[in-house]
């Protein structure tokens, strides 16, 4: 497998897994300042220009929830997904369901609005809502977790280094984390895994 990301994306979700599950892969950085994403050779990888896409034998797969089950179901000995429950894996799947498609696109509105307007003062006034939209999403994420290690409780999942990724950027969106303090102790759990030591470094460019 290979895994195409670019630092401080939601990629490193990906790349923990990864490294969780002690896959035989390779990694290959887009960088997004040389507008690398919008080149012919990656959108032959993945048409969309984002990051992450994973590179399989049975072809390319993108968006992270998408990647993260799929890594996770490739070693199902390393249990990072309920197996016999299904109800469990559908939560498994609407947690990282909401981080994708409202945490990630919530903090999207800080530099990348270009996507929705084009008005100056329309993008002005959703890079400073920045701060209540994502302190109201990791609101809701904070009395959504129990008071367990991981998301699921006692079991380490996919939930767990997307959640992580997606913390890391609170700073960025100008959102304390220390607001927070179930998710600012789950930040820090994850901090001390190898898997994250393994690679993190390769995310804070």
């Amino acid at each position: 497998m290979r895994l195409y990301y670019s630092p401080n994306s939601c990629a490193l979700a990906s790349h923990i897994l990864l490294e969780e599950v002690d896959a035989n892969y390779s990694i290959a950085e887009i960088n997004f300042k040389e507008n690398e994403q919008r080149q012919a050779d990656y959108l032959s990888i993945n048409a969309k220009g984002r990051v992450p896409a994973l590179l399989t034998e049975d072809g390319i797969l993108t968006e992270t929830p998408a990647i993260l089950l799929y890594i996770a179901q490739r070693y199902p000995e390393k249990k990072m997904v309920p197996k016999d429950n299904i109800f469990q894996l559908a939560k498994v799947q609407e947690f990282n369901s909401y981080l994708c498609s409202t945490v990630h696109v919530a903090h999207a509105h800080l530099s990348r609005g270009s996507r929705w307007a084009d008005d100056p003062l329309a993008l002005a006034s959703m890079t400073a809502k920045v701060p209540e939209t994502i302190g109201a999403c990791f609101a809701f994420l904070e009395s959504s977790i129990g008071d367990m290690p991981w998301v699921l409780g006692n079991d380490y999942s996919i939930c767990d280094p997307y959640l992580f990724t997606v913390t890391r950027w609170l700073k960025r969106d100008g959102v304390a984390r220390s607001n927070f303090p179930k998710i600012d102790a789950h930040y820090g759990r994850m901090k001390d895994r190898l898997a994250v030591r393994n690679i993190v470094h390769l995310h804070e460019k």
